[in-house]
């Protein structure tokens, strides 16, 4: 790869509307949802021998955390969690697409968009498939109260709601195990530890809901 190219890093910061004012978000627990100044150790140059270089590299575009203009009305809110939530601007509120996997995380990215885009009800949210970072923080950009109303509707695949249950409740101690192995999110964040995930930093470890 050619390490001087500018290309991804210019593409990561690229519609930069905010930063979140607090990079460490509370946890349910002891241990906070999401902790960003954990990653502190990357603010160095060259990758270290025990990190392959192309990791170093995704771990640095991976702290761009913050709200992003992609389009008109269409937004995404980055570096939150291992996923991210896209955001767009309807006639009547907000149209939320993937709500992470925590309702502390997701709660904080919906704070720092209506900072920015006026406060406004979310009318929709829309689940794109069953795998938990892209539910789990659901009760984080709505309400039980708002769903059963009808003032925000719930929209998924057909038989969405069956594979989540499957792969989270029915293979649930499997599915966190091999989490584990693959995020890392319990070990000690550094260069002989967790650096990063490739699509996001980690899983976040806050609570998770679905409707």
């Amino acid at each position: 790869m050619d390490w001087g190219d500018p290309t991804d890093a210019a593409n990561a910061t690229r519609g930069l509307v905010a930063r979140p004012e607090a990079r460490t978000i509370p946890g349910p627990g002891s241990v906070p949802a999401w902790d960003l100044d954990a990653y502190g150790f990357l603010d160095g140059g060259d990758p270290p021998d025990t990190v392959n270089p192309s990791l170093w590299r995704q771990a640095h575009l991976n702290m761009e955390a913050g709200l992003f203009t992609i389009a008109d009305r269409i937004h995404q809110l980055r570096g939150f969690d291992l996923s991210e939530i896209t955001l767009i601007e309807g006639d009547d509120g907000f149209i939320v697409i993937d709500p992470l996997i925590s309702v502390e995380c997701a709660a904080a990215a919906m704070e720092l968009a209506r900072q920015h885009l006026g406060d406004k009800p979310v009318t929709a949210v829309i689940y794109t498939h069953s795998h938990i970072d892209h539910f789990g923080g659901v009760k984080g950009v709505t309400t039980a109260e708002d769903v059963a109303a009808g003032r925000c509707r719930v929209v998924a695949p057909v038989g969405m709601v069956e594979a989540a249950v499957s792969e989270n409740v029915f293979a649930g101690v499997a599915m966190s195990r091999r989490a584990q192995f693959m995020y890392g999110a319990t070990l000690a964040r550094g260069p002989r530890g967790q650096v990063d995930a490739g699509l996001g930093k980690t899983n976040s470890l806050g609570t998770v809901t679905l409707f």
